[in-house]
């Protein structure tokens, strides 16, 4: 029988994998081998993918895959058979005594989810997000710490499963390291899952590099009641273990000092690498002879031949290619397909799974003899909790449900500090008034600055908002489970399972999604999920849409956004759809993703990410928006028609004097009250036509005026076109657009309340329908990405073909929906 057909709660044991090329690959270095026990743990609700456990660890497979690995129930069979395929020998010392003040260099090498980015954090003090799925460091992070007499200079190298090619981060951490070479390799793993992060270990051991092992989460190791005997462990692999509890900070100052001893040869690595049968070990020596009287080194100096027969033996695409382009390339290949056929005739079994079972036999071996399982109580209750959050009863309703409830909190939350920086503006702005004299500098500060950018940052509350619910998805390992919720939906509109986790971030920022995508194998998978992430409504949107929601759906707030929101998701599944079927023509790839367990974040930890995701919005204030809120007031400040103003003056003069001559002769108090009153509301009324007057001829009102024969079909007014304009190089500038141009007819206060007031003014001054404004909104959802997010597309790819593309596409899909909207909505209406 095949996976697919084992029922939920049973076990049995892999008999063969099927299947070539990258999936198989894959699944065998996640511990999918011949004679290993698997349980089947759930389907999704949409029946498809499948949840398993394997080496202690839950992995998710699409049924299409499942039903390439067969099974049987028997449980006789030796697990893990390649055991007697290697021995363990030892390389020769690799470390050389040194006394110089060098900065050492330092990589970070880990599965994903080990916890790499913790401790390169708290050594760096840096402040990278950490998250509790696949693919959070998505490119290397540097950073420098300093022990002892040295500085040591670390970098952070993304999350992989094997030193291959098969995935962006596997070939990025291959790339590094042989290209690179640091000094020290810091092998981080998950002490609650030795079996799986071990295997990278073994491989990182035949690179010939000085090595040490942070043996992270040892806390959870310990929790779960798991004994290891680590200095044994040691003593089996040749190199230093230190256990560490990144989150804490536990065993980082040891691992540290151990680093700066190694590096000074105070302590001694022996490497052990393993080896083959006799007449395998004796054609495997061939080819390092050969590479060892080669120019090999002048490609990879530094690298053990042996390291590089064994990837040719394992067919690995970079390397290969690598010694191909060798004058002896052809001759080494020769003896590497020699060794191929050589294993599968004594072992019937192809080379890339015959070395990976060995590795997984050595590996069963050394546990066998260091570690103990305890009962694992706390893994028990994530599976409960599991069950639960991801069942097929409950786990779509849960996963809405957090989404909508992080939409209302937005407004109902957030609402009470942003009246708090609604009077701090408001304070501040009369301040200004007091303190700057009446001129150009009185009013571009209160005007342009305070008005531009002080109608934008009222809204970081509900941005951290945003950012906490995220923080709490990532940090607890929920973000994973939602692809696996919908991959099937996913797969149905031609979609990846993991490209969810991308679109999911893209409710907070479209640039570091843009750049998770690396996480997808495939590149035409991870294309197409780049052409739909700009359709995921990013945090920069937000403050457009609590402005307009508040003023023109103040009755159903939460609901308008959530309709918002769900429009940009059918957009992306829409655009995944097209482009699936005409585009990206070629069948996606395979699904096969780690679900780890889940965890309480720390309060600090979920903080402190929401706090540093919501600074660059921060940033954003002082720079890009500061400089776009005075670029616009400027363009509506100038051209001074000084006659109109004279005009405009002498009547507000005028009209002052007449009613202060009629208030001086009554004595009747409640008649001067209502003179007094009715002052104020002519002298109100001059100063808004004098204003209005102004603005319309003005350069940005002539901009607007250029532009909005573009947007007249969509409802717009002149002011919405440039507030659309602007709007390009960062979302936000939309509101400050509108805190500049509806000036016009302005409060004393420029705070968000003010501005709501004005444009509910102008909507009935102007009769436009409040369905032209839901167009607007669903327009700024769609439309043109930032210059961020098409810059990272643009890197992303390696193509500016497709950053022009995209901006095309996203702006002619926003006007021809908003088109809709006004058709539908005049129809209707």
């Amino acid at each position: 029988m095949n996976l697919s057909e084992l029922k939920d709660g049973n076990k049995a044991v892999i008999t063969k994998i099927h299947g070539e090329g990258a999936f198989r690959q894959r699944i065998i270095e996640m511990g999918f081998i011949v004679g290993q026990e698997i349980e089947a743990i759930k389907r999704a609700p949409l029946l498809d993918p499948a949840e398993y456990c394997i080496m202690g660890y839950n992995v998710s497979l699409r049924k299409s895959e499942a039903e390439m690995i067969e099974i049987d129930s028997d449980f006789s069979e030796t697990i893990a058979e390649g055991l007697n395929v290697y021995s363990v020998d030892s390389v020769s010392d690799l470390n050389e005594k040194r006394s110089d003040n060098k900065v050492i260099r330092i990589a970070l090498v880990g599965n994903p989810n080990c916890g790499k980015t913790t401790i390169f954090n708290f050594a760096s003090n840096s402040h990278e997000r950490v998250g509790n799925y696949t693919g959070v460091t998505v490119s290397a992070k540097e950073a420098t710490a300093t022990v002892g007499k040295h500085k040591i200079n670390i970098v952070d190298l993304p999350g992989t499963y094997s030193l291959s090619s098969f995935s962006p981060e596997e070939l990025y951490v291959i790339d590094y390291l042989t290209s690179q070479k640091p000094d020290i390799i810091v092998n981080v793993i998950d002490g609650s899952n030795l079996e799986r992060n071990l295997y990278l270990t073994t491989q990182l051991l035949d690179l010939g590099f000085n090595i040490i092992v942070a043996l992270n989460m040892y806390d959870e190791m310990k929790l779960n009641g798991d004994t290891l005997d680590h200095e044994k462990l040691q003593q089996l692999l040749g190199i230093k273990v230190i256990p560490t509890i990144g989150t804490k900070g536990q065993g980082i100052e040891e691992l540290f000092n151990s680093i700066e001893d190694i590096y000074e040869g105070n302590i001694q690595t022996n490497n052990r690498s393993l080896r083959f049968n006799p007449e395998i070990e004796a054609e495997i020596d061939k080819i390092i002879a050969l590479l060892d009287n080669s120019t090999f080194n002048s490609f990879m100096p530094g690298i053990t031949s042996r390291f590089i027969a064994l990837k040719l033996i394992e067919k690995d695409k970079f390397i290969t290619e690598k010694t191909q382009s060798l004058p002896i390339g052809a001759q080494v290949i020769g003896l590497s397909a020699r060794v191929v056929e050589i294993i599968k005739k004594q072992l019937d079994k192809d080379s890339t799974g015959a070395i990976a079972d060995a590795r997984y036999g050595f590996i069963s071996g050394a546990l066998q003899e260091t570690y103990k399982q305890g009962s694992r109580k706390n893994q028990e209750i994530s599976k409960k909790a599991d069950k639960l959050l991801t069942g097929k009863l409950l786990g779509l309703p849960v996963f809405f449900g957090l989404i909508w409830l992080t939409f209302y909190a937005t407004f109902t939350v957030g609402a009470y500090p942003v009246g708090w920086i609604e009077s701090l503006l408001e304070l501040l702005s009369k301040g200004a008034n007091a303190i700057l004299p009446s001129g150009i500098w009185h009013d571009l500060v209160i005007d342009g600055i305070i008005g531009g950018v002080g109608g934008v940052i009222v809204f970081l509350p509900s941005i951290m908002i945003l950012f906490l619910f995220i923080s709490l998805m990532e940090d607890t390992g929920y973000m994973a489970r939602t692809a696996f919720l919908m991959d099937k939906a996913m797969h149905k509109m031609g979609l990846h399972g993991k490209s969810f986790i991308p679109l999911l971030m893209g409710f907070g920022c479209n640039v570091p999604a843009v750049m998770a995508t690396r996480t997808i194998e495939s590149k035409r998978d991870r294309i197409l999920t780049m052409m739909a992430i700009p359709f995921m409504s990013c945090s920069a949107r937000l403050p457009v849409y609590v402005l307009f929601i508040s003023a023109f759906f103040p009755v159903y707030r939460g609901s308008i956004l959530f309709a918002v929101y769900l429009i940009g998701i059918l957009a992306a599944f829409f655009t995944a759809l097209i482009f699936n079927r005409t585009i990206f023509k070629k069948a996606e790839s395979p699904f096969v993703m780690e679900l780890p367990p889940y965890r309480i974040p720390t309060l600090k930890s979920v903080l402190k990410h929401m706090w540093f995701k919501s600074f660059y919005f921060l940033k954003k204030m002082g720079t890009i928006i500061l400089l776009a809120s005075v670029i616009i007031w400027v363009l509506g400040y100038f051209p001074r028609d000084h006659k109109t103003e004279k005009m405009y003056d002498d009547k507000i003069s005028q009209t002052t004097q007449n009613y202060e001559i009629k208030i001086q002769n009554t004595r009747d108090e409640s008649l001067k009250t209502t003179l007094t009153n009715q002052r104020d509301e002519e002298i109100s009324t001059i100063e808004l036509s004098k204003n209005s007057a102004h603005l319309e001829q003005s350069y940005i009102s002539r901009i607007g005026k250029t532009i909005s024969p573009v947007f007249a079909p969509l409802g717009f007014d002149w002011k919405m076109s440039v507030s659309i304009l602007t709007g390009v190089l960062a979302k936000e500038i939309v509101v400050s657009s509108m805190g500049v141009l509806y000036h016009a007819d302005s409060d004393a206060d420029e705070n968000s309340v003010s501005l709501i007031k004005k444009l509910q003014r102008s909507q009935q001054t102007s009769n436009i329908p409040v369905y032209v404004y839901f167009g607007f909104l669903v327009f700024i959802l769609l439309y043109f990405p930032c210059i961020g997010t098409l810059a990272a597309i643009r890197k992303e790819t390696g193509n500016i073909k497709w950053m022009l593309f995209e901006t095309v596409y996203t702006t002619g899909l926003a006007w021809l929906v908003a088109f809709v909207i006004f058709i539908v909505g005049g129809l209707i209406h």
